[in-house]
């Protein structure tokens, strides 16, 4: 139940970026539903071999070469989708940047079993 409220949150984020970044176009919210998931299986089984592959890089920039790959990721997610679109990876490195401090946002606003703060 909690992976459907995130999955919907995420959605919801990817919305909320379409219409803050130009260059981001998002066609309906079942289509922001398959970028979501799609986002989270690139994630999920790309990134982890982009940034083993680019080690190196990401140590002599301390990191930071890690948003360029989640730019180039997001990229490739909107160019094999029909109703998730990005123009170009300016679009995407930024669009990227806005929808990890959205879905952040949304996601820690879901109370968590075994938090301690949680008094459920």
């Amino acid at each position: 139940m909690v992976t459907l409220l995130f999955w919907l949150l995420y959605a919801g984020a990817l919305l909320a970026v379409a219409y803050l970044v130009p260059g981001i176009h998002v066609d309906s919210f079942g289509s922001a539903l398959i970028a979501a998931l799609i986002l989270g299986l690139v994630n999920a089984v790309l990134r982890p071999l982009l940034v083993l592959l680019t080690l190196p890089v990401t140590l002599l920039t301390l990191g930071l070469f890690i948003l360029v790959i989640n730019g180039l990721l997001f990229w490739f997610v909107g160019s094999i989708l029909s109703g998730f679109r990005v123009d170009d990876f300016f679009s995407g490195f930024l669009g990227a940047i806005v929808y990890s401090v959205i879905a952040w946002a949304l996601t820690s606003l879901v109370p968590r079993r075994g938090n301690p703060g949680n008094k459920n």
